[in-house]
């Protein structure tokens, strides 16, 4: 096959899965309302392999956009690791739940968008963007409202249907000036 014949078919396949996943709005991403701005396929990758694995990190995204336990659980394999757990954090599911019920005493409005998600054959690749204001308490400091925003990419395995694997990095610097815990100098 062809150069052009190839970028044509890897074209279609990425519009259809867009054009499925729009028609068929997962549960998760309708909850969420982050549909990503922009999706990409691994050239050759399956159509319904591909969607699935979208739905699954869909519904990891709701979960951190809505805060919704459920979808956590729903998302994440029973042995999922965290490949760079943050001190403090417990490894496994309770550790991402824990995460985002600390976040959101700080940040009770937090909301997040998928800007680009790239789907490989077990990975997942999302770029993410976090908003809220700070009108909770974080450590020792009580919000006052400013903004926070700031973005986060986060790479997941699935097998099966679930994440059994996850690397995230996250804008902290940004993140910790924002709510005034590091003073921007």
């Amino acid at each position: 096959m062809n150069g052009k014949k190839r970028s044509l078919l890897h074209f279609l396949s990425l519009a259809f899965l867009i054009l499925a996943g729009c028609l068929y709005a997962s549960q998760a991403a309708a909850a969420a309302k982050n549909w990503p701005h922009h999706v990409m396929v691994a050239p050759g990758m399956d159509v319904a392999d591909a969607e699935r694995m979208l739905e699954t990190a869909e519904t990891y995204y709701a979960f951190w956009d809505s805060g919704d336990e459920a979808l956590a659980r729903r998302a994440l394999s029973r042995d999922f690791i965290d490949l760079n757990l943050p001190e403090g954090r417990p490894q496994g599911i309770e550790g991402p739940i824990m995460a985002s019920e600390n976040f959101r005493k700080a940040v009770p409005d937090l909301a997040m968008q998928v800007e680009q998600v790239y789907i490989l054959p077990d990975t997942v690749i999302g770029r993410l963007h976090f908003t809220g204001h700070f009108t909770g308490r974080f450590a020792d400091s009580e919000g006052d409202g400013r903004a926070i925003d700031f973005k986060a990419v986060d790479i997941y395995t699935i097998e099966d249907g679930k994440i059994t694997h996850n690397w995230h990095l996250e804008d902290n610097l940004t993140l910790l000036k924002q709510l005034g815990v590091v003073v921007a100098g």
